[in-house]
């Protein structure tokens, strides 16, 4: 179990793969991505099983600090960002089929939200360098870079009380967490880089707030997209701005959407439903593994470089991936994130299903 543990996360690089070959086989080739993240791998979770297996304590530091797992997440940086600068290139000059475009963003999608902003998650919260700057990268690639700062000094603090926008809310559907949560979140970064420079004596428009640079670093991407696939086209600028072509800057902008929708949507399942207690002091209890739903299924929690073990996760935010534990005292979700996050998009469904686990486990 312990070699195929090592070797599963692997898995995550078939979906680049698949993209690039279902693109250039065309037509209903584009769907082989979707096929596999929402029906392979829930079929393979089924038939492999749950993984309840915690790393042994006495191999726990030489697992923590193998560099072999910092090399998988850093191979997905260099993988991401190659195959994103193909897959602008491939859309700008290629002749699509809306049906094609639709699910070839979608697959995409998949590749820089699905997988890219978990490798973001997981480098964010090391204190490396490297680690933090190819953190920014791949957000940088779906446009969420503030995400960056709210999740770490937000969402970690905040998390499953009230003040938290990342924290959905019983009976709340996934479309009334969804604009809470981007927006407040946005709002969130914002405060938190206002509340840094004043503790550093620092204006608000400092160079050092870190809002302001990712704002500029976005916006710089974006025209070079824009001007850099403009040029490529015709091998120079076009004087009338009515000659330029948006085709690159519209995939890149709905990838992006897309990409962030689905952290949300994962944001939404980790802590539906679940509350801190609030002490008398005001303050909130510390928190704890039972504050976050956990997922054990071993097939996906490889595809996801083990982001299922929320649990762990935030009562131990600087363990690596590979070293995450299984708590059972914590609520267990029924299925892998692929099929809980189809679910969540119909709320009915969403409700009827969790909601009687949350009761019986509270």
């Amino acid at each position: 179990m312990r070699l195929i543990k090592q070797y599963s996360f692997f898995i995550s690089f078939a979906l680049p793969a698949l993209t690039v070959s279902g693109f250039y086989y065309g037509g209903y080739g584009n769907l082989l991505t979707p096929c596999f993240v929402f029906i392979v791998v829930p079929v393979l979770d089924l038939l492999v099983g749950r993984d309840s297996e915690n790393p042994e304590d006495s191999r726990f530091q030489e697992i923590q600090s193998s560099e072999y797992y910092k090399y998988l997440t850093y191979g997905w940086v260099f993988v991401q960002s190659v195959f994103l600068l193909w897959a602008l290139y491939s859309f700008a000059f290629s002749a699509l089929t809306v049906l094609e475009s639709v699910l070839f963003i979608l697959s995409v999608s998949l590749v820089t939200g699905g997988i890219g902003i978990t490798v973001a998650h997981e480098l964010g919260h090391k204190n490396s360098e490297w680690e933090q700057f190819s953190s920014k990268l791949l957000l940088l690639q779906v446009c969420y870079m503030h995400f960056y700062i709210e999740h770490n000094r937000g969402h970690h603090v905040k998390v499953s009380t009230p003040d938290d926008p990342a924290s959905s809310r019983k009976n709340e559907s996934f479309y009334s967490f969804y604009p809470r949560t981007v927006i407040g979140s946005y709002l969130s970064a914002w405060s938190l880089e206002k509340e840094k420079l004043m503790r550093k004596g620092l204006s608000f428009f400092h160079y050092k707030n870190e809002m302001i640079q990712f704002s500029l670093i976005q916006l710089m991407f974006v025209s070079f997209i824009f001007f850099g696939f403009n040029f490529l086209e015709r091998g120079m600028l076009p004087t009338n701005i009515a000659d330029y072509s948006w085709k690159s800057v519209l995939f890149f902008l709905i990838q992006s959407v897309l990409g962030f929708s689905l952290l949300e949507v994962v944001n939404y399942i980790e802590h539906y439903g679940l509350e801190r207690k609030q002490l008398e002091n005001g303050n909130y209890e510390k928190v704890l593994p039972v504050n976050s739903w956990n997922g054990n299924y071993l097939v996906s929690n490889a595809l996801l470089f083990q982001l299922q073990r929320h649990s762990d996760h935030h009562a131990n935010a600087a363990r690596r991936y590979q070293t995450l534990r299984h708590f059972p005292e914590a609520p267990q979700l029924p299925y892998g994130y692929e099929i809980m996050i189809l679910i969540a998009l119909v709320p009915p469904l969403w409700f009827r299903m969790v909601n009687p686990i949350l009761e019986r486990w509270k």
